[in-house]
């Protein structure tokens, strides 16, 4: 099973770019984050002509995430509280060929001394809370999404140019390796341990070609998952031409491991 997660900072500017992603890359199960779509506005029938049945979450604003799946979406579930919608449509869960999978949007923070600063570790226990509450470690779950939170200084390009930022905080690497700690793997950086492997770029100053970036877009899996990918990647192509999201996707081909037995 292929499974993707891409920031495609806007829909409705991209959609073109996402059907032409999927022709070639062929996931089986495509989660989106800022799709900046009304519920009633997504474009479910170009996805379903490509095979893909589909699930949003958003209102029309900044946010708005989605899952595309050609191998089942069932038990759909948007959202986490109503404390949750006040920071816009972060969170879409279903069940994908056995996987419980979430896309996901972790706020911004915008900066440490910001009220939003807080709002985002609140936002990132919830997430936790959630997974906790309606899955199992022991189970196929998959976190996918723009987490907003590089992991480790080497997920930056310069750790010495974001001192004092959000991203790279302590608080927030902490809340991410206590949602990880819950029975969750990095499993893209278990498989590739270079420093450098960027998913998003700055649109501004040329970043993108001079590979000033950050790894933010992460893929976390259970280990019934995790001990059975095989390949994962970061597309910088899809990253380059007119017009593209300032995210790559990021995708991984794992398989259910058949010694588990259904809950």
């Amino acid at each position: 099973m292929r499974i993707a997660t891409w920031n495609v900072n806007s829909l409705p500017a991209r959609l073109g770019r996402v059907e032409e992603w999927i022709r070639y890359a062929q996931p089986d199960v495509l989660c989106m984050q800022e799709t900046k779509q009304a519920d009633a506005a997504f474009p479910h029938g170009a996805f379903a002509a490509l095979g893909y049945e589909t699930a949003h979450h958003g209102d029309g604003r900044w946010n708005g995430v989605a899952i595309a799946s050609r191998v089942g979406l069932e038990d759909v579930s948007t959202g986490m509280d109503s404390e949750e919608d006040a920071h816009g449509t972060r969170l879409v869960a279903a069940d994908c060929g056995g996987v419980r999978v979430h896309s996901v949007y972790v706020p911004n923070g915008r900066s440490l001394d910001s009220e939003q600063y807080p709002a985002k570790l609140a936002w990132l226990a919830r997430l936790g809370t959630l997974v906790d509450e309606t899955s199992a470690p022991d189970r196929p779950v998959a976190v996918c999404g723009d987490f907003n939170v590089a992991p480790e200084d080497r997920d930056v390009w310069d750790p010495s140019k974001f001192v004092g930022m959000t991203h790279v905080s302590q608080p927030e690497r902490e809340a991410l390796a206590a949602l990880e700690g819950w029975g969750l793997v990095d499993v893209f950086r278990r498989l590739y341990d270079d420093d450098k492997l960027f998913s998003w770029w700055d649109y501004r100053a040329g970043s993108f070609h001079k590979h000033q970036g950050m790894r933010i877009d992460l893929i976390l899996v259970t280990e019934v998952l995790a001990r059975t990918t095989s390949y994962g990647l970061i597309d910088r192509n899809a990253r380059k031409g007119e017009k593209p999201s300032d995210h790559a996707p990021v995708f991984i081909d794992t398989a259910i491991d058949t010694a588990i037995e259904p809950s």
